[in-house]
Order: C-alpha cells, then sequence, then structure tokens
C-alpha cells in the first residue's frame, strides 16, 4: 500500500525519532531458536518451514517440496560463501525461497548483518527518495537488495544497532503512515 505525507525529510530523521530497540516477541523467539544454525552452518527442514511461516507463509507447500537433503546442501553452500550475491542465487534456488524469503533468512539467522526487503520498506525509502527504483516495491532483484542492504547497513553503523532494527523501524513507520 502506498504512503501518506511523510513527517520526515529523510531517513536519518525518520530514525533519529522512530529507531525501534526492541523486536517483535514472536520474531525474537524465532530468531533465538536459529542461534545453532551459524555455528552448524546449515537449516533443517523444519527450520526452513518456520521461516516461511514468519515470512510468508502462502509458500509453504513449495518449501515443502524441497528435500532436507538438499536444504541442508544449498544453505551449507550459502552460509558458507562470502559473496552475497552467490547467498541470494543459492537460497533462491530452494522451491519456494523469492528474493525476500531469501533475505528473511539471512536476516533471522544474522540479524546484526541482514535485514528483510519488503514492499513496505522499499516503498517508504522510495517515498523519501532514499531509493529511486521500483515505486510499488516488487519484483526485486539482487541489485534492489544489495541497495537496500548497503542503506541498512550505513544507518546500522550510523547509529550503532543491528540492521534488522533499521528495517523493522523503516516497517513499523511504513505500516503508521500507510494509505489505506
Amino acid at each position: 500500500m502506498p504512503v501518506k505525507k511523510l513527517p520526515f525529510k529523510s531517513l536519518n530523521q525518520l530514525l533519529s525519532k522512530c529507531l525501534v530497540t526492541q523486536e517483535e516477541e514472536k520474531t525474537n523467539l524465532l530468531i533465538k531458536s536459529l542461534k545453532s544454525v551459524k555455528a552448524r552452518g546449515y537449516l533443517t527442514k523444519k527450520e526452513l518451514e518456520d521461516i516461511c511461516r514468519w515470512k510468508s507463509p502462502r509458500a509453504i507447500h513449495h518449501i515443502n517440496s524441497n528435500t532436507p537433503a538438499v536444504i541442508r546442501k544449498i544453505t551449507t553452500a550459502a552460509f558458507a560463501t562470502r559473496s552475497e550475491r552467490s547467498k541470494i542465487e543459492l537460497l533462491t534456488s530452494l522451491r519456494g525461497v523469492s528474493l525476500p524469503m531469501a533475505s528473511a533468512i539471512l536476516t533471522l539467522i544474522n540479524p546484526k548483518k541482514y535485514g528483510v526487503i519488503d514492499i513496505r520498506v522499499w516503498e517508504l525509502l522510495f517515498s523519501l527518495g532514499t531509493v529511486k527504483t521500483k515505486p510499488k516495491g516488487v519484483n526485486f532483484g539482487f541489485n534492489e537488495w544489495f541497495r537496500l542492504l548497503s542503506i541498512l547497513r550505513y544507518y546500522s553503523d550510523k547509529y550503532e544497532t543491528s540492521v534488522r532494527k533499521i528495517e523493522y523501524s523503516i516497517f513499523l513507520v511504513h505500516q503508521q503512515y500507510q494509505d489505506g
């Protein structure tokens, strides 16, 4: 949904007034349940299903068509590479994993470094002039995701907080000012 006229002239002004410090409890519990993934180096089928239910339950039947072995193989490779492009390409090779879902996987595994690309976040950034493409916030490719990630990481450093908290703050402001 489009955003009403915002009372902020910039993302910096928005964040200086609306930066969240707490994660939603349901999300916090999911992040905690996924703590062992980084050390283990891969997702289980149940963990991928849990992430799917959090991000986009509509995709669950596609997610369920991946075998545990395929999930393990692909997520092991994705979490092992240092290339952001390779991470996204590998994760989106799983059935049911779109780019927004891939970004959710990375975010829930490592909220300090990642945020979710989402229609709400993108629309708000577009309305502030922070991003210049895809005004409706759909059909993202790697370049949009990487642009968003760069913006989120910049403000994460500036405000000394996690990338997820920057992204979640933007998401919540969109909810507050959505038109309709």
